[in-house]
């Protein structure tokens, strides 16, 4: 797993939750979403280790 790709899965889960009209569902989407990008984050850490 890369950091590009965490970021990338975040972007298609928030994409997703633009046009989602299940208020649940969108927010679950932006949760999972949020959780990528701190995959993302630690993984950009670590490349800086």
């Amino acid at each position: 797993m890369t950091a590009d790709k965490a970021i990338e899965n975040a972007t298609r889960l928030l994409q997703a939750a633009e046009t989602e009209t299940n208020l649940a569902l969108m927010e679950r989407l932006d949760q999972l979403a949020c959780s990528w990008l701190a995959i993302a984050n630690l993984l950009m850490e670590r490349e800086r280790a």
